[in-house]
């Protein structure tokens, strides 16, 4: 499919943006390692030699009695090392970088947890003993990836309903505007707790329920873009020329109604994170043991004693919100006729 010359020079105005194209990237490359969390930061090794016998616990389950124990239960790959050296058996293992389960409690330090700073835990541990560089990156991948399904889910839903409005207008725009205040002046809150104590607060179901109230916002703004071009010169033409009703709105208007889409599009994202982030602090979100940044910052409100739980977890929720930023701000820049060659 051939790039238009506009697109092109958008493009070129968003990569000369360096702020914005450089923090794009690392979101990228940092998304697509929490992506492959479940291998990478596990304690389950990427591959082990037992007594000869070539295993690959990252792909594949071993029960303890595999590996030299007595009972079907989990294997405990931390004292593998510990047990071939008692029973006098050849072994070695490939660790993954962050050998460290996000849902595991490690109690064998001296003390009570959380566990400050060591070798062992780079950034500490949470209340329960687990690993906090783990459960920050777990995390990550969780709010990131709710985050997109949510700003995806809800800009398709928006799109479809605004750009319908803005097309067919006269009293469905009238019918579906009631509707939206109607919807919109429900407790958003209220519906998550009483949603969630019939039926709990799992990851679709949550995204199901914001999704019913994140559309609303994207509905106005193609609302408006599609009352203002199904009366522009060409759109007429096309009128003229017998065109149908969906292709003029999905191949002459929706193209040109989607600048405000991809330019929202980082702001949603961040909107996401923070609303999965809020929820799972005041607990009617995400349900322990889910890795979630939310629970790790009520954890450092309920441990003041315990400083590096509130400052890791804020750092990382900064960090990824203001490179989020960057990003929108770039392509708001971008997308801007009036931007000129301000960055080239």
């Amino acid at each position: 499919m051939a790039v238009s010359e506009l697109s092109r020079m958008r493009f070129n105005r968003f990569r000369s943006h360096r702020r914005g194209w450089w923090s794009l990237w690392i979101l990228l490359v940092a998304y697509g390692f929490s992506l492959l969390s479940p291998w990478l930061v596990s304690e389950r090794p990427l591959l082990l030699n037992w007594d000869g016998a070539l295993k690959v616990p990252v792909l594949f389950h071993y029960s303890d009695a595999d590996l030299g124990g007595q009972y079907a239960t989990e294997v405990d790959y931390h004292r593998l090392a510990e047990r071939a050296q008692q029973q006098d058996v050849k072994y070695w293992s490939l660790r993954a970088p962050i050998p460290h389960d996000p849902l595991r409690a490690h109690l064998t330090a001296e003390g009570a947890p959380p566990y400050p700073p060591s070798k062992t835990h780079w950034l500490g541990t949470d209340a329960h003993g687990r690993d906090m560089l783990a459960r920050l990156i777990h995390g990550f991948r969780l709010c990131m990836s709710f985050a997109l399904l949510l700003t995806l889910s809800s800009t398709v839903l928006g799109v479809i309903l605004g750009g319908l409005q803005g097309y067919i207008g006269g009293k469905f725009d009238l019918s579906v505007q009631r509707f939206i205040e109607i919807w919109s002046a429900l407790p958003f809150l209220y519906v998550v707790i009483l949603v969630g104590s019939i039926y709990g607060t799992s990851f679709w179901l949550l995204l199901l329920i914001m999704t019913a109230f994140s559309w609303i916002g994207m509905s106005y703004y193609m609302r408006g873009e599609f009352l203002r071009l199904r009366r522009i010169t060409y759109v007429n033409a096309a009128r003229v020329l017998g065109l149908s009703g969906p292709h003029i709105f999905f191949r002459e208007i929706l193209p040109n109604a989607l600048v405000p889409v991809i330019t929202l599009f980082p702001f949603s994202l961040i909107g996401g994170i923070t609303a999965l982030t809020s929820l799972d602090f005041l607990g009617f979100g995400l349900q322990p043991p889910a890795p979630s940044w939310g629970e790790l910052l009520a954890q450092g409100l309920q441990n003041l004693y315990a400083p590096w739980i509130t400052i890791f977890t804020v750092l990382a929720l900064f960090f990824t919100l203001l490179l989020a930023t960057f990003v929108g701000e770039a392509l708001r820049d971008a997308f801007d006729p009036k931007s000129g060659d301000r960055y080239e």
